[in-house]
């Protein structure tokens, strides 16, 4: 009798309802494997390519062929786990953990909840709105949407992936705390009447931790749905980023990335963080672009001041809010967070 390949993935996929656990360690060796080999594979491929194999050309190419599979396997992975773990942490139970929590303690939970939940900034206006409903005070619910974007579990996994546990750590570390300071100094302006008078009046509903006991099996399923939904949606993205790295890498001269984003330049900061304002994109698409400006010369803090404006400045995201947040409100959002990413800029750059 004649399989299908699409009947032979379904097949291998539904077993993870009999047998949740070795399949988690297949995928996870599988995964391994294939992560190995993306160097040997890129170069053969880069070798069979009839041009100049020392030219520019050959050097973008070879930047594309290696990371475009390995930016793409450490985001269905990173994506997979996440998925899981964000199946404990819907938005009625993220929003319920941060419910009567002190001010300060709560903006470092909300924070800390914006790394591990899957809400980026086109989720900005409902979970607003699901925050103010339930209670949350207005500084903590800023907290949660700036670190949501900006310093999220695919960003991490691909900056470790990119550039080691020093870098990521300290990106994990510095975002944290912009996030922090800024949800704690907008909380401490009192500028709740900046609201939209809709939102305002709305009525308040409590925030309820349901368990639904969901067995291994299930949460398995939310991870591969996770991966079919996100990485379905970006990868486009991420291939056009990784393009544009790839041009960078091979075609910049890194004399002049130097002067424009190098440590001398000390304007390079702010101006990448307006650079990066009008810009929509996520990090996974965004990352590869930083990996090949650091390479070309341009200074650390620069290229990841330009990342966290992208991610959490975004225009889209400042017209979105604009439905539920009064013209003084998004001002004093964008400029108490974007003092605190020319800061890290500063910082890192002094730093390393």
């Amino acid at each position: 009798m004649k399989v299908s390949i699409g009947s032979l993935i379904r097949r291998v996929f539904r077993w993870y309802t009999q047998e949740p656990k070795t399949f988690i360690v297949l995928v996870a060796v599988v995964w391994l494997c294939l992560y190995q080999m993306l160097a040997a594979i890129s170069e053969s491929l880069v070798a069979v390519v009839h041009i100049d194999h020392n030219g520019k050309l050959s050097e973008a190419l070879r930047f594309f062929l290696f990371e475009a599979p390995k930016v793409l396997l450490l985001l269905a992975g990173i994506v997979f786990v996440m998925g899981m773990i964000n199946s404990y942490f819907t938005p009625e139970r993220t929003r319920a953990l941060l419910v009567g929590r002190m001010e300060g303690v709560a903006n470092i939970m909300a924070a800390g909840l914006g790394v591990l939940t899957p809400f980026c900034s086109c989720s900005a206006v409902p979970l607003f709105i699901g925050f103010i409903q339930a209670g949350v005070p207005l500084g903590v619910t800023f907290s949660f949407l700036i670190s949501a974007p900006m310093v999220n579990e695919v960003a991490l996994a691909l900056l470790f992936g990119m550039f080691g546990f020093k870098i990521s750590a300290l990106y994990l570390c510095l975002g944290l705390s912009t996030a922090v300071i800024s949800g704690f100094v907008i909380g401490r302006l009192r500028m709740e009447k900046y609201l939209e008078d809709w939102v305002i009046n709305m009525p308040r509903t409590k925030a309820m931790v349901n368990d639904d006991g969901i067995m291994l099996a299930e949460r398995i399923h939310v991870g591969l749905s996770s991966v079919r939904e996100i990485v379905g949606k970006v990868w486009v993205y991420i291939l056009v980023g990784i393009g544009i790295g790839a041009a960078i890498h091979g075609y910049v001269p890194q004399d002049f990335m130097a002067s424009f984003m190098g440590k001398g330049a000390w304007w390079s900061v702010p101006l990448a963080v307006l650079i990066g304002v009008p810009i929509y994109a996520n990090a996974a698409s965004i990352i590869p672009v930083v990996q090949a400006l650091l390479a070309k010369g341009a200074a650390l803090g620069t290229v990841l001041s330009f990342m966290m404006s992208v991610t959490a400045l975004s225009l889209p995201e400042m017209i979105i809010l604009k439905k539920v947040l009064k013209v003084e409100l998004i001002a004093t959002f964008i400029g108490v967070v974007a003092c605190g990413i020319i800061a890290v800029g500063y910082l890192f750059n002094a730093l390393m």
